[in-house]
């Protein structure tokens, strides 16, 4: 266990954003209960309804701060939710445990503002990904929220690079874990076959994609490869779209998507269906439903939906993005495709979809890459990063 001096105060608190299933969000929660199992003392803390919570029940502590009202800009957005949880967190003051772990942008400047207020806490964020702000207000702000941190982890080393190329920043690799045992389980009677049936794909082949249609996970190229494949497919596939929460507003780029896929005479609720965020309990069956995940994302910190679907016996179609490359060898536990790049996703589709043995040998080594990652030994490095980051202050012994 991490010491608190004797305080009574909880040994670590994780800090984010939101309480919706994204994918630093989900490694907050995971990560979190991992620690705990361990043995470390921990509290979430999150902005989100206190009467609704997380996406799923969570076996840990929480404190739940109210966000605030709907703002009309990204900018106003940000910073009000800044304000609020660097409200509570200063409320709150006397009762915070030494060590603060940011998983966003908003929650490390939330962090650092109490710290810098007085607050005896070690501010440590996880750099997920960086987004792709373009106002000068916003740029700034998820600058500080990279530097001013006492310690930064990132979940590859293609994001350690970058961090310390781009700004001057180390950090430590951590990287996710996935609950293999979850995700292998298999579902309950019936329910793979009433997901297929929901989305169109009783005898047709099910390509799965998680994440909603957003710039990042490379959402028109997949459309444009699945109207590839509605012309030469003898069994054109149905593509369902999971999830597609996200703090920032889309709907722009959904817009245009859609326009394209009308464009390409892709038919909504036919060629491709937006399931929209499913009950936690149901993510897992999605995997085992479909016939393989596409996930052809143009910017990915470590893409955890791809350990998922591995764990999961799901064979993968993937861009070849360097984190992809630090755990992934193309043609072995999945396919690489080039990023922006249609014809190649379509064709890896079809490969996978018509050759009996590499799609064995992909969903085979798939789950021994999947069984690699693990939460608990996630767990154990950030324990062991704790001890080092508090060894030379006194907030922790």
């Amino acid at each position: 266990m991490l010491s608190n001096g004797g305080s009574g105060r909880r040994e670590v608190g994780f800090l984010t954003y939101s309480t919706k299933p994204r994918g630093g969000v989900v490694h907050t929660v995971h990560l979190g209960e991992a620690l705990a199992r361990s043995g470390v003392d921990v509290e979430l803390v999150a902005l989100g309804d206190p009467a609704v919570g997380f996406f799923r029940s969570v076996s840990v502590p929480c404190h739940f701060v109210s966000p605030p009202e709907r703002a009309t800009t990204l900018e106003q957005r940000v910073f009000r939710s800044v304000d609020a949880l660097a409200k509570s967190l200063s409320d709150r003051q006397d009762q915070l445990p030494p060590i603060l772990h940011a998983q966003d942008c908003i929650a490390a400047r939330a962090a650092c503002r109490v710290r810098d207020e007085g607050a005896p806490v070690v501010v440590v964020r996880t750099v997920h990904h960086v987004d792709d702000f373009t106002t000068p207000a916003l740029i700034e702000c998820q600058e500080r929220a990279i530097v001013e941190p006492d310690h930064v982890l990132v979940v590859s080393r293609q994001w350690q690079e970058i961090l310390d190329r781009d700004y001057g920043v180390r950090a430590d690799v951590v990287p996710n874990g996935v609950d293999g045992a979850r995700f292998s389980r298999r579902p309950t009677a019936g329910l793979v076959e009433a997901l297929r049936a929901r989305v169109g794909a009783k005898d047709r082949p099910l390509l799965l994609a998680v994440g909603g249609i957003e710039p990042r996970k490379g959402s028109t190229y997949l459309l444009e490869a699945l109207s590839i494949l509605k012309v030469q497919a003898t069994r054109p596939p149905v593509l369902a779209i999971v999830g597609g929460h996200s703090f920032q507003d889309y709907r722009g780029y959904r817009e245009h998507a859609l326009d394209v896929a009308r464009s390409l005479d892709l038919v909504v609720g036919d060629d491709f269906v937006e399931v929209g965020t499913v009950p936690e309990e149901e993510i897992a069956a999605w995997y085992r439903a479909a016939d393989l995940l596409t996930f052809p994302s143009v910017k990915e910190g470590f893409g955890l939906v791809v350990i998922e679907a591995m764990a999961a016996g799901l064979p993968v179609v993937a861009t070849e993005l360097p984190v992809f490359r630090e755990y992934l060898v193309d043609g072995r536990d999945a396919l690489l495709v080039p990023p922006a790049d249609p014809a190649a996703i379509a064709g890896a589709v079809t490969r996978l979809l018509v050759d009996e043995r590499l799609r064995a040998g992909c969903i085979a080594h798939g789950r021994q890459v999947a069984a690699g990652f693990t939460w608990s030994a996630s767990a154990d490095r950030h324990r062991a990063l704790y001890r080092s980051f508090t060894s030379s202050v006194r907030a922790v012994g």
